[in-house]
């Protein structure tokens, strides 16, 4: 292995002196486009230029492009996005205003450390974008932002992807434990105080001529679906409303996260809705079974036809480093490898309103891959290279293996 690594590594960051052109080609033993093809290339070439990618497909001449680098034991994805992370700050400690149940014009930007320790790990294991987001020790914890884990020289406007990224929501378990003396303390509470914030965001879209309310402004696009939501909601009793209120009451871009315990058994309801889940950090039900039986929940979140089904960390719940095993023990546990390796991808980044630029290998997105020695989920094997906007940001041989 660290044979191949150092070889490797050698290959990633030789200077192309075969051809002036700016075009890096790159020869792979298998290419996993993860675009609406499916199409899978073995061998397969992946092409980028000026941080977009420019060609992905079987092996063709490319009589401008730069000298090929043959990586014939390199598997190639898109990079792995994340839709529930807390490592923005760079601490285990996480964003929370506690003084106000909700909290619609907090922003998790200032509390962001571009290329933090924490981003660097996550980095090295294949996660190239991430929604960072405030706590869910409130109702309505306020808005993250979608970033890129880029080291921290390349500076914050050259990492940030969208600023509001969407809103953070905590419609159970958490906000009830926390807030033991506020109103939203019980889920009647709870769904009071966000259909009386949502409703005031939906007043001051349609109050042009009004008074603007500058702490509801970032609300109204939500309720208006242009910044999704991304809303906490752990187990099967407070699922169902949940969808409910966001998809049917205010049409919003809602994705349910976590949907972890016995949430699963909600699937049918909220494939119905067509309401995407973010599931984990929990992956796996043995307390509701009554028989001792451990239920792969991707698996039946998927088997229930829940539309662009995706995973998630709740970093450092899970460390960001490990992400892709949350695909590994939802295969492990009858989900379908294939399916899980999208929800790693494309289904995040399509679910969120980032598939323009992230989420699969196709011409005109952003160049964020990564190579691995071998199949991604499966844990022998490590992250070789990661590159993100065409630039080699992690190389496994250069920088050392991370974890």
């Amino acid at each position: 292995m660290v044979k191949s690594l150092l070889a490797l590594s050698a290959l990633l960051v030789a200077p192309v002196v075969a051809s002036q052109s700016s075009e890096v080609v790159l020869h792979v033993g298998k290419v996993f486009t993860m675009d609406a093809t499916d199409a899978v290339h073995a061998p397969g070439m992946v092409c980028f230029a000026d941080g977009r990618l420019t060609y992905v497909g079987p092996i063709v001449e490319r009589p401008d492009g730069g000298e090929p680098r043959v990586l014939p034991d390199a598997w190639a994805t898109p990079g792995l996005v994340d839709l529930h992370t807390h490592v923005h700050s760079g601490s285990f400690a996480d964003v929370n205003d506690m003084v106000q149940a909700v909290n619609p014009e907090l922003r998790a930007t200032a509390a962001y450390r571009p290329g933090n320790g924490l981003i660097d790990l996550g980095r090295a294991g294949g996660v190239t974008t991430l929604f960072g987001i405030p706590g869910s020790g409130t109702n309505m914890g306020g808005f993250g932002l979608v970033y890129k884990s880029r080291p921290a020289e390349v500076g914050f406007e050259a990492t940030v992807v969208r600023d509001p990224g969407g809103l953070k929501v905590a419609q159970d378990s958490n906000p009830q434990r926390r807030n033991a003396a506020d109103f939203g303390v019980t889920r009647a509470g709870q769904s009071w105080n966000l259909t009386d914030v949502a409703d005031r965001a939906r007043a001051v879209q349609s109050n042009a001529g009004g008074r603007r309310d500058f702490s509801l402004e970032n609300l109204a696009r939500v309720v208006r679906g242009e910044l999704p939501v991304l809303i906490h909601t752990a187990g099967s009793e407070g699922v169902v409303n949940t969808a409910r209120m966001w998809k049917i009451k205010y049409e919003a871009t809602a994705v349910i996260s976590h949907g972890s315990f016995d949430g699963w058994k909600t699937a049918p309801a909220l494939a119905k809705m067509g309401v995407p889940v973010n599931h984990g950090p929990r992956t796996v039900d043995y307390y509701s079974t009554r028989d001792g039986r451990i239920v792969g929940t991707g698996a039946e979140f998927v088997a229930a036809g829940v539309p662009l089904f995706s995973l998630n960390t709740d970093s450092s719940v899970i460390p960001q480093e490990t992400f892709f095993l949350q695909a590994s023990m939802s295969a492990r546990y009858g989900g379908d490898p294939y399916t899980m390796l999208r929800a790693l991808t494309q289904n995040p980044a399509q679910s969120f309103l980032l598939d323009h630029r992230v989420g699969s290998l196709e011409v005109g997105k952003d160049a964020d891959g990564v190579l691995w020695a071998g199949d991604p989920l499966d844990p022998r094997n490590r992250v070789h290279a990661v590159y993100i906007d065409g630039e080699l940001d992690y190389d496994a041989g250069r920088d050392g293996q991370r974890f």
